[in-house]
Formats: C-alpha cells, structure tokens, sequence
C-alpha cells in the first residue's frame, strides 16, 4: 500500500465528512437569519446574536465551522466575521441565479430516506417522491429555480426555433412534472399573451403551485393539475416543457409518446435535464458526483415506483433522450442551449 494514496484518500474523506455535516449548518445560517444578519456588516457572534434573536454561544460555533469551510470569512485582527460579495451572493438571495441554502436543504432532506432506500437497495423496489421528507419538495425547488431564473427567459426559450415569437403572440404551453410551479411561473410572467398549464403527480406540490401564481397575481394565465407525464390533458399544444423531470418518469418513453400526442403539428417539446456526458467516465467529475448521488436517492427509487420499471437516472445523457424522442415518433431533436448544471433540448415532431 502506497502511504502517500492513503494519506491523500484520508484527506478526501476528512474534507467530504467535514462537508456532509457543515449541509446542516448552511440551512440553519438560511433558515435563522444568520447569513443575511451578516450582511449588515462585519460582526462579532454576540452582535450577529443579537440580530438574530439567537443565542451567542451557538453562533459563536456555527461562525467558527462556517469560517473553516469558506461560507464566511473571518479576521483575527477585529474577532468579527463578514461575507464577502461572493459569499453573501450565493448565501443570502433565494431569487438570485446562485442559491446554495437550497441544494442543501433538498441533500438533507433527501438523507432523511437512508432507511428506506437501504431498504430498496436490497429489494429493487422504488420510492415514490411523494414517500419523501417536505424538504425534499421545498429544496428541489429552491435548487432548481435560481438556474431557471438565470436562463429560462433570456437563453432557453430564445434558443428554440422560432418559440419565443409564438410566446409573445400568444400560444397554449404545458410543462410537464412542473413541480412547485417554478417555470411555469416564470414563463407566464414573461409571456402575458399565452396560457399555461403545468401538471404534476404530486398533488402537495401541484397545491403550492396553485398558491404561488395567485400571490403573484398570474393565476389568470396559469392554472395547474394533478396529472402524469402520460395522462396530462389539454392539447394540442404549441409548446410542451419538462424541466429536470423525465430522467424521473417510469416511462418516460409512454411520457414522450403522450406529449407527442398532445403537441400541435408545428409544436416544440423543450426537455431540459441535467448536465451529463454519454458515458461514465465522461461523468467522473464534481457535477457528475451531485447528480449521482441525488439520482441514487430521489430519482431512480421515484422511476422505480411507478409502472414502466425504467429508469434513466439523472445522468443519462444526450443519446438515450434523443432515442426515446425518436421512438415516440418525432422527427428533429437538437441541442439548443447548456449551462455547466443542465442541457436544453428543442425536439419537434
């Protein structure tokens, strides 16, 4: 044994350890106010406590692990702590395009099904996403929305051919697994002219949907029903979207079937999944790492719980989506847009 690789290992499990249980404070920081408390200025931990209406010595630790890991900088000189710019950038703005609270808040709550996805693992039965922990809903959308808010309406949509000008004229849009509503609110603040109408299994999520378009005044153009991928209703459709959902789908190829079923002849499919490579190694990177491990423990145990018995996993990649669009019976598929966390694909009858 090579000590040198051994030692090397040991410091790659310290840092993973330190950061599997730093996940819970960076969602105590969200939830207590202790991030945006810092943004009032460099802070001693009675001062942030005081803020904060919390007590001195818990924040006091919290300060000192938050420092140790880089989420909030320290200077030995004052005895206070700060966020830089970057820090409080992706710490403190749940609306801005980089949101970390809510990548944790959606890891812990997804740990929170140890038990019964060891269960699974041993079985090969599924779990349902309804089966899961509130934090697990609450977190895939606070992690998901900040890259929907950065691109959907200033790179996605203007990338597909010739959509954005039938959004602004006015057409009929389903998005397909919509979740908490996230994109299907942001499309319909973006394009008055058309109506849309976003489904999902989990009737929870489909409820939340529901009451975020009616605060933010869109519930006129946007409406919401519990519905699968293969059963959603309303076509045809100018445009059909699903956002980080079907690597999830038991069936995604009944899924893409019924879209294609439900779209209009000149009609667009936007998919929009994760960031992966055709190939394991191609995955073998800290993105891959992310969707990996969420897949192991959200996305395939959810596929596997519905009828199908498929299941993509988060990292599929681009030659699977194109195969199953093209067994549904469409015709064009292309790469339109990608960021460094997902890839948009325009499919077309």
């Amino acid at each position: 044994m090579d000590e040198n690789r051994l030692m090397e290992f040991v410091q790659k499990f310290v840092g993973d350890l330190g950061a599997t249980i730093a996940a819970g404070g960076v969602v105590l920081g969200d939830r207590l106010g202790l991030y945006r408390g810092l943004t009032a200025g460099p802070s001693s931990p009675e001062e942030l406590a005081e803020r904060t209406g919390t007590a001195p010595r818990y924040v006091e630790e919290w300060l000192r692990g938050q420092a140790a890991g880089g989420y909030v900088t320290y200077d030995p000189a004052s005895g206070r702590y700060s966020l830089t710019e970057e820090q409080a950038f992706a710490l403190t703005d749940p609306d801005g395009p980089v949101f970390a609270p809510g990548a944790f808040q959606l890891a812990l709550g997804a740990l929170r099904a140890q038990q019964r996805i060891e269960a699974a693992f041993r079985s090969g039965e599924g779990l349902g996403w309804h089966q899961h922990d509130e934090d697990v809903f609450a977190g895939c959308e606070r992690f998901f929305r900040p890259g929907y808010s950065a691109n959907l309406v200033t790179a996605w949509l203007p990338a597909l051919d010739g959509v954005e000008e039938k959004l602004r004229g006015g057409v009929r849009v389903a998005d397909v697994g919509c979740g908490h509503g996230a994109s299907t609110a942001l499309m319909a603040a973006a394009y008055p002219a058309s109506v849309f109408t976003g489904s999902d299994l989990h009737a929870d999520s489909v409820d939340q949907a529901r009451k975020r378009v009616a605060d933010a005044g869109l519930d006129s153009r946007a409406r919401f029903e519990v519905a699968g991928a293969q059963s959603f209703t309303g076509g045809p459709y100018e445009l059909v979207t699903t956002f980080d959902a079907l690597h999830d789908m038991g069936d995604p190829l009944g899924a893409a079937r019924h879209v294609r079923s439900q779209l209009a002849a000149d009609g667009t499919w936007m998919i929009v999944e994760p960031a992966a490579g055709d190939s394991v190694e191609a995955n073998l990177n800290p993105v891959g790492r992310v969707y990996y491990s969420f897949s192991a423990f959200l996305c395939v145990p959810n596929a596997l719980s519905q009828e199908g018995g498929y299941s993509l996993g988060a990292q599929a990649g681009e030659e699977p989506i194109r195969r199953l669009a093209t067994d549904a019976g469409f015709t064009r598929f292309r790469r339109a847009a990608e960021t460094p966390f997902n890839i948009v694909y325009e499919v077309r009858p």
